[in-house]
């Protein structure tokens, strides 16, 4: 039997309890607000699991009932969950905690079945806020669908905070020429994410760029006039700038009144006590258009005055500001010149990650998240052992170093190749290590993982999967700069053993795949498409790399032809399997890309 994250009291009891069929979901008169709402959530689960639905009622229970109630002695999100061969008996401070403890419930349900072991466990969360950070702007937006699909597994891994990453995949008034182009999110729909999540007790929090990292915007005719760097804004689209170039003229008056005018209409839209600035990787700034400024003051000092006046303008709407901690880690005295209510969120991405940075930002005096990452951006599979390494060790920061909260973050760089589903073993392990300071190992966490999230009998799916994500000889990265720039450093004499190597054990895996179906719950066995269409990409990135490798590889011209057309078939399986939890969004960007390398594919030298 396995719990995620794992409570911190688990005492497993003689005996088993039996779910009778006519067996109630007692609500103890106390309880109001969500619970009816819960207990709805923890009935249609049963149903799922079970075949059968037990009756909600309200008021005293019988012996062989779940009793859901309050004990005012708890904390908030603590609960005490009881199995005894009486009945199961669960209570805590709040709402919030019996919905935790529900959750906890419908994991042992799914293992376990009917016949639950006796156990009592005592939980409460480590870190107070519970994050996931999810790029909506760089490649994908989601279906609706697909975003409460990710709320209901937040709750259920008791997770209670999501951020989405804007720049300009929302539909902003007057910003059409921003938006003509796209599939953007809708004031409707941020409002009806708002409520679902709410009744999750999960914070949707409001995050949209408001400094740098305004790429598209600023490339319009109407808004480029803010462009620190005017020169960029007659440049074609390249995945590679947009992620360097893209910051506000701090010299322009008009550049703060737009930036106050973007959270103005975008803050009334969500219940959130937050609103995220973001104001992260303002490379430009001070280089061009406000070069003269920076010489008289500095460019720390023109960051620190445009961050801190957005912060005021937030809190005068009622808000708590969070920004991004990158730029101000060079400078952590300055935190103290922000307002106090502000929120630091200090990130670092790598396996290694360092402590400096946290520790830096503690001695400041900052009110601060601790910020790790899932590992997939620029991949096609997520890396999953070092989005392990990186994620134990923030989360150890954030516990060491007492932070108000753990934000997990899921980037989309270079057009959000990935699947969004592959981010979900490092969403776990966020959600295991911020609620437990006590940390799994790698290979007990994965068979967990594999065993709770996707009913997998073998244990062995996350590690089938963390295998293969190393083995991108010609990664995304490295196909999109090579188009973009004619980068070449992937070119060497190995790559060409290196590429065979991978791609036998990446037809290896393929295997291992599709023979472990049966072992996964049914709902789950589409997700292997996704992963058989990933690999099958990988494989034909890797040979592509090889093909070009300064002519190292010898394959004749006809083998050349039939490798692109064969990217153009696996490309029509790759769309459809984006449109399954995405919006068109930014796949046209995607699929100029495919086409280059198949057209370059036709007219190489043999």
């Amino acid at each position: 039997m396995y719990i995620l994250p794992v409570p911190r009291q688990w005492e497993e009891k003689e005996g088993l309890f039996l779910l009778d069929y006519r067996c109630r979901i007692a609500v103890e008169a106390t309880v109001t607000e969500h619970i009816y709402y819960y207990a709805k959530l923890l009935q249609e689960d049963l149903e799922k699991q079970l075949g059968y639905a037990p009756a909600i009622s309200r008021g005293e229970s019988s012996a062989g009932d779940i009793l859901l109630g309050i004990n005012s002695s708890l904390l908030e999100e603590e609960y005490h969950l009881n199995i005894c061969r009486e009945g199961i008996y669960l209570v805590s401070g709040s709402e919030k905690g019996l919905l935790y403890g529900i959750q906890t419930l419908r994991q042992m349900v799914s293992q376990a079945g009917a016949l639950l072991p006796c156990c009592e466990i005592k939980d409460y969360p480590g870190i107070t806020n519970r994050g996931y950070y999810f790029d909506v702007t760089r490649g994908r937006i989601p279906t609706m669908e697909s975003l409460k699909a990710l709320a209901d597994k937040l709750s259920y891994y008791k997770m209670n905070q999501l951020q989405l990453y804007i720049e300009h995949s929302y539909l902003f008034r007057n910003q059409s020429e921003v938006w003509r182009d796209d599939t953007p999110l809708t004031a409707e729909d941020i409002l009806e994410l708002d409520a679902y999540c709410r009744r999750l007790n999960i914070e949707l929090v409001p995050s949209v760029s408001t400094f740098g990292h305004l790429y598209k915007v600023l490339k319009t005719k109407t808004y480029g006039v803010y462009c620190e760097a005017p020169e960029q804004t007659k440049e074609e689209f390249s995945f590679h700038d947009r992620m360097h170039h893209h910051t506000l003229d701090v010299s322009n008056e008009g550049s703060i009144e737009f930036a106050k005018k973007q959270i103005e209409e975008f803050l009334p839209l969500f219940t959130s006590e937050h609103f995220n600035i973001c104001a992260d990787e303002t490379f430009d700034l001070g280089k061009g258009k406000s070069r003269e400024l920076a010489e008289n003051k500095g460019i720390q000092r023109l960051y620190l005055e445009f961050v801190k006046e957005l912060c005021e303008f937030v809190i005068e709407k009622g808000k708590r500001p969070m920004f991004w901690g990158d730029i101000i880690a060079g400078f952590p005295e300055a935190i103290r010149e922000l307002p106090k209510e502000v929120i630091c969120l200090n990130w670092g991405y790598a396996p290694e990650q360092r402590e400096d940075e946290t520790k830096v930002l503690f001695d400041a005096g900052a009110v601060q998240y601790v910020c790790p990452g899932v590992g997939g951006w620029n991949q096609f599979i997520n890396l999953i052992e070092s989005s392990y390494k990186n994620i134990t060790r923030m989360c150890s920061y954030a516990h060491k170093y007492q932070a108000l909260g753990v934000l997990n973050t899921d980037w989309g760089d270079f057009g959000h190749i990935n699947h969004p589903e592959f981010s979900t073993t490092g969403l776990i392990y966020g959600a295991a290590f911020s609620w437990n300071r006590e940390q799994l190992e790698f290979l007990d966490i994965n068979r967990q993982i594999s065993c709770i999230e996707y009913g997998d009998s073998s244990g062995k799916f996350v590690d089938r999967i963390a295998v293969s994500a190393p083995k991108s000889v010609f990664d995304w990265w490295h196909v999109v700069m090579y188009k973009e720039y004619g980068n070449t450093e992937f070119a060497t004499e190995e790559t060409v053993t290196k590429a065979s190597a991978a791609n036998e054990e990446l037809s290896n895996l393929k295997r291992k795949l599709y023979a472990g179906l049966t072992s996964m719950k049914p709902e789950k066995r589409g997700l292997i498409k996704a992963y058989l269409v990933a690999v099958d990409g990988m494989i034909l990135f890797n040979n592509i790399g090889a093909s070009i490798a300064h002519g190292k590889y010898k394959v004749a011209g006809e083998a050349k032809k039939g490798l692109a057309a064969e990217l153009e078939y696996w490309f029509y399986d790759y769309k459809e399997v984006w449109r399954t939890v995405s919006r068109e969004s930014e796949l046209y960007r995607v699929q100029e890309i495919v086409i280059w390398y198949a057209d370059l594919l036709r007219t190489l030298d043999c």
